[in-house]
């Protein structure tokens, strides 16, 4: 056994829960609940929401078989809305609640049980126990004998594990630990320090050809040029640099837990306050080289590049919304909808961030880094949206927009991520060009003005103000709370970039995205594009096309300039509802999209290497 000076090993709870895993292959956790004090008349929920994603999950709907015994005595359950219990208790003697919870989302956001892993968050599984959510809670988490090599990881504190790290856990309060997911099962597993601290990443799903040595080696760097952004660039942990530390505070964790399902198709983060959740396809893992079918050269796969970048991501939250946070946010009502428009910010100026630091830890170079930019800009400047909606208005509209997107999403929002990350562009390149600071400063800025704690979008002013000695209040009007287009083409130009134009892909011509696979299918029609214009629908299968050299079956996109040639119009087949209708199609005039490009290296790279 090992124990941890966290927790209070031997004493008594005053919220516990038992955690087993009673049928894994009808996917169902068993929880006990033990309450030392209850109210009389206790009432109990289940949150609705996790942190970090914006939208009602309901998550009561897995719960099931909930029960309750004080003092060897059935007691009697109402339950007073979706999520909400009342237990007719009373406050004499200590409270016993028993339930189960069906386990079977493969995500980031929920849990998972089955014979190959086991994963939870605790939104997921712990009922809150009403006016106590401030007390001590302590978890148990039960081995199963049906799987005897399952191990732990969990960033929650342990007060008595065995090798395995089954055993118990402790946290201050319910948020704690509904901010430390679980990990359950025969994972791989590997450990390094960044500047000091302890770090430990997990992998469940990893095919042979995994290369751990180069994730973890990848991943330190991140980490390292992350906790250096915060903290100085000489920041390690020890007495000296924790006290100076470039005058910005001590790292916020003292150990950190990165958790990552490898699986066939699936690609997503959540953060924590000292771990990640990540989600990405087996194919993007770094591999080991070959040693029997030995290619001429070793060459990782393109998508490990967006790995790194979400590992990035979801680091650089733990001080930019983790502590650095919405003034909304200080406290979470997990019953409802926790509503901010600052989504813009800790979404957006993260996602600036992560592909940079990548290529100022020299993970990828200038080319690659400028090609995942002009994406991110033609992915804004190709979404009617952003005409319609303000970025802020998407950060307040997250609940029932970004999160439940549809045919018409690309016409009536923007993204809070992409349009966000290049409001911190501007911002960054207009504060370089003015010489007086950098966003990078005033990041640091605002975590020693608000302590690393809740912040307004005064506080990012106050800061800007004092740093750069002006008011940027105009600037944030009209990039952040208007629809007027970002002035990214001039800024990038004084930056010694040059914005080329190249011709666009056909779907954006044409003001379609669509599916193609077992057939051309219309998922989304643009608005003012020619294809909206010829009365093209979400949901249409397009069958062929017809030009003055006859009809042809359409497979792909691409079929339609090898099959039209130069014709102006062309009639188009589709299937709707399977009734077939013709529509006449204008062909468009060629558009084009930006690719970015170093034309002065030495001004490029000047702000590319983070220098001031």
């Amino acid at each position: 056994m090992t124990r941890s000076q966290a927790g209070r090993a031997g004493s008594p709870a005053d919220i516990h829960y038992r955690v087993e895993m009673v049928n894994l292959h009808a996917h169902l956790y068993q929880v006990t609940l033990t309450i030392a004090q209850p109210a009389a008349q206790q009432h109990v929920q289940l949150p609705a929401w996790i942190p970090g994603s914006y939208l009602v999950r309901e998550f009561a709907k897995n719960l099931q078989n909930l029960r309750a015994r004080q003092s060897g005595r059935a007691l009697e359950l109402q339950q007073l809305t979706k999520a909400r219990w009342q237990v007719d208790c009373t406050a004499h003697a200590p409270l016993e609640l028993q339930y189960e919870v069906y386990a079977f989302d493969n995500s980031v956001r929920t849990a998972w049980l089955d014979a190959t892993r086991g994963f939870f968050n605790g939104t997921s599984l712990f009922l809150m126990v009403e006016g106590q959510q401030d007390k001590t809670h302590t978890i148990d988490l039960v081995a199963s004998a049906d799987v005897p090599q399952w191990k732990v990881a969990t960033g929650l504190p342990p007060v008595r594990t065995d090798k395995r790290g089954f055993g118990c856990y402790s946290a201050s309060n319910y948020d704690m630990l509904a901010d430390c997911p679980v990990e359950l099962g025969d994972f791989w597993e590997g450990h390094f320090q960044a500047c000091g601290i302890p770090h430990r990443f997990v992998v469940a799903g990893a095919p042979p050809s995994f290369d751990g040595t180069q994730l973890l080696k990848d991943t330190q760097t991140i980490c390292e040029e992350g906790i250096r952004f915060w903290h100085g660039k000489n920041y390690k942990n020890n007495s000296a640099s924790r006290t100076t530390g470039g005058g910005k505070g001590p790292i916020p964790f003292q150990n950190y837990l990165f958790i990552l399902n490898a699986t066939h198709d699936g690609y997503g983060g959540l953060e924590h306050r000292n771990s990640t959740v990540l989600l990405c396809t087996r194919k993007d893992l770094p591999r080991q080289p070959r040693t029997t079918l030995a290619p001429t050269t070793h060459k990782q796969p393109e998508g490990y590049t967006t790995l790194m970048g979400l590992i990035c991501h979801e680091y650089f939250h733990t001080w930019n919304i983790k502590r650095l946070r919405p003034a909304e946010f200080s406290r979470y009502d997990y019953t409802q909808e926790n509503y901010t428009e600052l989504l813009w910010f800790f979404e957006g100026f993260t996602s600036y961030y992560d592909d940079l630091l990548l290529r100022r830890a020299k993970l990828i170079d200038n080319a690659v880094y400028l090609k995942l930019l002009s994406k991110t800009i033609n992915q804004v400047q190709q979404t009617p949206g952003r005409l319609v909606q303000t970025v802020a208005q998407a950060s307040f509209d997250a609940w029932v927009k970004y999160y439940r997107q549809d045919e018409n999403t690309p016409n009536a929002t923007v993204s809070y991520y992409t349009k966000g990350s290049l409001v911190a562009l501007c911002l960054d390149l207009t504060l370089r060009a003015e010489g007086k600071t950098t966003l990078d400063e005033v990041m640091r800025g605002l975590w020693k003005r608000c302590a690393g704690g809740p912040m307004a979008q005064d506080d990012l002013l106050a800061v800007l103000s004092e740093l750069g000695g002006r008011s940027y209040a105009k600037d944030l009007d009209r990039w952040v709370h208007s629809t007027k287009d970002l002035p990214l083409t001039e800024l990038l130009e004084a930056h010694g970039l040059m914005v080329n134009r190249e011709p666009d892909q056909i779907a954006q011509q044409l003001g379609l995205r669509v599916k193609e696979s077992g057939g051309l299918f219309v998922q989304q029609v643009l608005r003012g594009g020619v294809a909206e214009k010829a009365g093209f629908a979400a949901g249409d299968e397009w069958i062929a096309v017809e030009a003055e050299s006859g009809p042809w079956r359409m497979q792909t996109l691409d079929d339609l300039n090898i099959y039209t040639g130069k014709a102006k119009k062309v009639t188009a087949l589709v299937a709707r509802d399977k009734r077939l209708m013709t529509l006449l199609l204008t062909m468009p005039k060629p558009s084009q999209a930006v690719r970015l490009s170093v034309r002065d290296a030495a001004a490029a790279n000047k702000w590319l290497e983070g220098s001031a």
